[in-house]
């Protein structure tokens, strides 16, 4: 049996005993994690090391270098995070609605966990930790399968989990880390109908791409963020310079960060010369349209590519437009339904931005780097989903949930 079908089979029995365990029973698990996290810091960074030095050698693009790198204030962000996920509301057993049929059958819509939730992903060692504590407070068993330049370091993070869960008297198994790196077992994964229930991407476009095109296990597609804000003319130009600059530069690797920048034509002679002066501060390079590069002469020509790029690093493609309708239309074709911004004083044209754009968030003079699930007071998340069925936006508990239908009845039968 390869280590596939092993772990999934043994996170499948596991999911059975963890979708009868108490609130109580689960927030010490996680509770127990967060403790031991603070307490394995030091071989969780030794073991980040070994993984930074391979991917040094093997030559990992920049932004995939920074989502690997732990320090000591990320593992305590996971340890807090852990903490944050067991004080919030447990939804198993929720009754989303309850009504009785004239029959007298009382029909009840149920929480319920969705099983094995499997997360192929990338880079990202802290998202083994934040996958897994959602996954447990909800009562699914999760099998990881992370990307071999962080090996040791997701290795390390489970084997905290796995203790933290042995603490609580819950089964180890209900977390697992796939270690053998051959691509093939990625295929694997997503083909694993009978023990995996649920499997979801994280990381750039092309991993997501094929795990949606590849799997046969239902796949809710997260991520991949060509994020834009837009400056209306009645925008407050001095508050807008402030929040493009952190939608583009707090985090640039990440994918609720701005890759695109939009300006009403009536205020970019004003706005732009500004906003050129504070991203480059910052050492964003830019990329425009013709209107753009008459009033910052010497910019890069913005293309087709650059209008559908999600950078992930300290470029801004930058376009003027004529007003709301060229926006709206601009960001409905080339973004990728993650999360928008509109920078305005003005009522209507901010409920018409929020009506007619079509994202997971859309924001009203606030910078796109909320899209989160501890910003949204979620703990954390398991993703972000840019679909529209069963989740959307930001992933937390209750998208780690499905429900079934409890029925009860005294003695009917259908007629």
């Amino acid at each position: 049996m390869s280590e596939i079908k092993e772990k999934a089979c043994q996170a499948k029995e596991a999911s059975r005993q963890m979708a009868k365990a108490t609130t109580g029973k689960k927030n010490q698990a996680l509770l127990a994690i967060a403790r031991r996290l603070r307490a394995a810091k030091a071989q969780i960074l030794e073991a980040n090391r070994r993984d930074i030095a391979r991917a040094g050698t093997a030559g990992l693009p920049k932004p995939m270098m920074k989502r690997l790198t732990l320090d000591e204030a990320k593992i305590e962000g996971m340890a807090t995070n852990a903490e944050a996920v067991a004080a919030l509301p447990d939804p198993v057993g929720e009754y989303i609605a309850q009504w009785r049929r004239p029959n007298g059958l009382l029909i009840g819509q149920v929480r319920v966990p969705l099983g094995v939730v499997g997360i192929i992903y990338e880079s990202r060692p802290n998202v083994t930790l934040e996958a897994a504590s959602l996954c447990l407070k909800t009562g699914n068993a999760v099998l990881l399968r992370g990307g071999s330049e962080a090996l040791a370091s997701n290795v390390a993070i489970v084997e905290v989990l796995q203790a933290g869960l042995t603490e609580a008297g819950l089964p180890a198994a209900a977390v697992s880390v796939v270690t053998d790196p051959d691509r093939r077992l990625a295929l694997e994964m997503m083909r694993c109908n009978e023990y995996i229930d649920l499997l979801i991407p994280r990381g750039g476009a092309g991993l997501i791409k094929s795990v949606v095109e590849n799997s046969t296990v239902p796949v809710i597609e997260t991520g991949v963020g060509n994020c834009h804000v837009y400056v209306h003319r009645e925008a407050g130009l001095d508050r807008a310079v402030d929040i493009i600059v952190n939608a583009k530069c707090s985090n640039p690797a990440v994918c609720n960060a701005a890759e695109s920048l939009l300006v009403d034509e009536a205020v970019a002679t004003t706005f732009l010369p500004k906003a050129a002066e504070a991203l480059r501060s910052n050492g964003v390079e830019l990329r425009g349209c013709a209107k753009t590069r008459a009033i910052l002469p010497g910019i890069k020509e913005a293309t087709d590519e650059d209008w559908a790029a999600e950078y992930l690093d300290l470029i801004l493609a930058v376009k003027v437009v004529e007003g709301p309708t060229e926006a709206i239309d601009h960001i409905n074709r080339w973004g990728t339904r993650h999360s928008e911004a509109i920078l305005t004083n003005d009522y209507l044209a901010a409920r018409r931005f929020m009506d007619e754009v079509d994202a997971a968030a859309v924001y009203v003079n606030a910078s796109t780097r909320f899209t989160d699930g501890y910003e949204f007071g979620f703990g954390a998340e398991v993703g972000i989903s840019t679909q529209k069925l069963h989740a959307r936006g930001p992933m937390g508990l209750r998208e780690l949930t499905t429900y079934k239908f409890v029925v009860q009845g005294e003695g009917q039968i259908r007629a």
